[in-house]
């Protein structure tokens, strides 16, 4: 039997660590438009420009370094923008970085999956520790190609990341490329260009606390009036005092916008990004702010009255209400959602679903618990091999937006994200629950069984029902058999209460008087309760 690996302890998730909400400008004037693209254009260029000068420098870069860089886009912006447009350039290659590494990581593995695999003779079958060879000889000489393909990509790919290159695209490479295929992409030459120009734009600062409304550079007041500081060379253009330009359009934040406004009141720092969506013609504005790390509820107050236990799937959730001993209450639940469309839809979609579940558990103040997954592992071809459908399913899974969304919902509702380890759950639930609980009027899923796993799991109980029975005589001499609650639990290890009435049909009344009598129990050498009652007169 292969060994299990170890399974780690659930944890109670930390909340978000800021808070981003969006709205749109409205009453854009033409003259407004044509500000924000010269400013945006302008210090986009700026930026692009820096980028390639931090690219330049590589692993060499220092404090020196940027300190030279910032004092070269102050001449042509003001020292404010050049702050924003370096501390931007350093996040995004910082990004890079860390995409280069993941990258190269899973071309190490996927090489090593290869070479197990063409060390195996054709046809022959894996286990669980490792997977078998390959289905046939054309299969295996394709994958002798393909093995040389990934070990120059990683030769490659090891010469640019010790020497610290990374290659980046302002605006983004999808975009880029659907420049050469404009038919595919569903675009002119125009409405590419107009794309371009958006995503290259920079029209973010980050803000200070301290300064007036918690921003000097994109400042906007309680009552939604929005004031840019202009560039160095596009200062006569301003139509405020010291430079600035105030734009016509409004701003309101009808989301957290009470929490914004006492924000920005109390001069507290605040983060904005405008943005322009050329599909709806349509500006829009970001503002962020960081937040102070909540302090958690501990564990055992978080699964103190029992949880909701959910199962993610590509569809939807799988939800079972647990008591505090990990029994199943009532019905499961399911939460749908499409992942199909454009992706404002898609997040709609998952948003709509976790609000459902979050409303559901806020009416029994339960905590929820959930799989602490990531599949970025499990969706590359050389691990399931042909099984194509199935890398796409997990593809298709936004386990990671779904979590982050869950997290960052439940902690304005004051609802504890337990996080549980995701191995076996599925196939223990299936193994143990599933047929349990299945009813002839009510099946139960496999997801469904697997809610109920996570949940024992985060309540700290074992997933499996019932423990195997003593080896010497089957009997309770080595220990009682069932794991259902724990020891500690009231009146677990008592003897069966007195109740009123017949506890059976063939019982008359009465017959509760020896409950409590371990001589009532139907055991070798004790009398039985039944016994007693024939003999009475």
């Amino acid at each position: 039997m292969p060994d299990l690996r170890l399974i780690q302890p659930p944890f109670v998730a930390l909340g978000p660590p800021g808070v981003a909400i969006r709205d749109r400008l409205k009453n854009v004037t033409a003259q407004d438009v044509q500000m924000l693209q010269l400013v945006g254009d302008h210090l986009g260029s700026l930026a692009s420009r820096d980028l390639k000068t931090r690219c330049a420098a590589g692993l060499n870069h220092d404090n020196d370094h940027w300190a030279a860089r910032k004092r070269a886009l102050t001449e042509e912006s003001s020292s404010r923008w050049a702050g924003s447009i370096t501390k931007a350039t350093h996040d995004q290659w910082a990004l890079a970085r860390r995409n280069q590494l993941a990258y190269l990581r899973s071309l190490e593995a996927a090489i090593r999956t290869i070479t197990q695999r063409l060390s195996v003779p054709v046809g022959e079958k894996g286990s669980k520790e490792a997977p078998g060879g390959y289905r046939s000889a054309q299969e295996w000489f394709a994958k002798t190609r393909r093995l040389h393909l990934l070990q120059d990509r990683l030769t490659r790919l090891q010469a640019d990341y010790q020497a610290g290159r990374v290659r980046v695209v302002r605006g983004g490479k999808r975009l880029l490329r659907n420049r050469h295929n404009l038919e595919a992409a569903q675009l002119t030459k125009t409405e590419w260009r107009a794309r371009w120009r958006a995503e290259r734009r920079f029209l973010q600062a980050d803000g200070e606390s301290g300064k007036r409304y918690g921003n000097e550079t994109l400042r906007i007041t309680p009552e939604g009036e929005i004031s840019i500081k202009l560039p160095v060379p596009l200062a006569h253009l301003a139509n405020a005092r010291h430079g600035r330009y105030v734009l016509a359009a409004r701003v309101s934040f009808p989301h957290r916008g009470e929490q914004w406004r006492d924000r920005i009141t109390a001069n507290q720092a605040v983060a904005y990004r405008i943005h322009e969506d050329v599909q709806r013609g349509r500006w829009y504005v970001t503002a962020s702010w960081t937040i102070p790390a909540a302090r958690t509820v501990p564990l055992e107050s978080a699964r103190g009255g029992g949880v909701i236990s959910v199962d993610t799937n590509a569809d939807h959730l799988a939800a079972w209400r647990l008591d505090a001993h990990g029994n199943p209450v009532g019905a499961p639940r399911r939460f749908d959602y499409d992942l199909t469309g454009t992706t404002a839809h898609r997040d709609a979609q998952v948003r709509h679903a976790l609000i459902r579940l979050l409303h559901w558990a806020k009416r029994h103040d339960l905590a929820i618990a959930i799989e602490d997954l990531d599949f970025t592992a499990e969706t590359t071809r050389e691990k399931h091999g042909h099984r194509k459908w199935f890398r796409q399913l997990i593809s298709g899974m936004p386990v990671r937006r779904l979590r982050n969304r869950l997290v960052a919902m439940a902690a304005e509702l004051g609802i504890p994200i337990i996080a549980v380890d995701p191995a076996y759950t599925s196939k223990w639930g299936a193994q143990h629950w599933q047929h349990t609980l299945t009813t002839s009027r009510r099946p139960v899923t496999r997801h469904e069984a697997a809610a109920v796993a996570i949940g024992r799991r985060a309540l700290g109980h074992p997933i499996r029902r019932r423990t195997a029975p003593p080896p010497a005589r089957q009997s309770d001499e080595q220990g009682h058999r069932t794991v259902q609650a724990a020891p500690e639990a009231p009146r677990c290890e008592e003897p069966r209460p007195r109740i009123l009435g017949p506890r059976t049909r063939s019982a008359p009344p009465g017959c509760g008087v020896n409950a409590g009598d371990q001589d009532a129990q139907h055991r070798s050498e004790r009398p039985a309760e039944h016994a007693q009652l024939m003999l009475s007169p």
